[in-house]
């Protein structure tokens, strides 16, 4: 059992593949610190300096004694959906683009069959032999 884990965990597509979640971890990060910092802080701007992350429909006020909570409040915290879509956006367009410019780069490598030029072609088997029929001719006519 330990064997097949072990060719299994080294094959090369699951550590590529845990590489690959490793560097989308790294890029999430980057993503939610460009909306966070950059992108958000914009809208915040333009609607007047409304922070979206604390846009929301309150349902219940929180219930406090001095400065212990007893009972939080209910919310429902839009505007931190709303970044969240925003992140999920930047996201998907990066890795699209990402992947249209890879796919770019290896058409560009490894042209497609049709593109490269023919092999020219040899003579057929008939051809051949019609060949060797016609030298079979003239070698016995010199002969004669």
């Amino acid at each position: 059992m330990f064997d097949e884990f072990k060719k299994f965990a080294f094959k090369g597509n699951v550590v590529d593949m845990a590489v690959g979640v490793i560097i989308g971890g790294a890029f999430g990060t980057i993503v939610s610190s460009l909306v966070n910092d950059i992108i958000m802080p914009v809208f915040g701007f333009i609607t007047a300096g409304m922070d979206f992350k604390s846009l929301k429909i309150v349902l219940s006020e929180a219930v406090t004694e001095g400065d212990k909570v007893i009972r939080p409040e209910a919310a429902i915290a839009y505007g931190n959906f709303i970044q969240n879509i925003v992140n999920f956006l930047i996201i998907s367009i990066s890795i699209f683009a990402a992947v249209k410019i890879i796919s770019k780069a290896m058409s560009r490598v490894s042209k497609p069959e049709e593109e490269k030029a023919p092999e020219p072609k040899g003579p057929t088997q008939e051809e051949l032999l019609a060949e060797i029929r016609d030298l079979l001719k003239s070698k016995e006519t010199e002969n004669i």
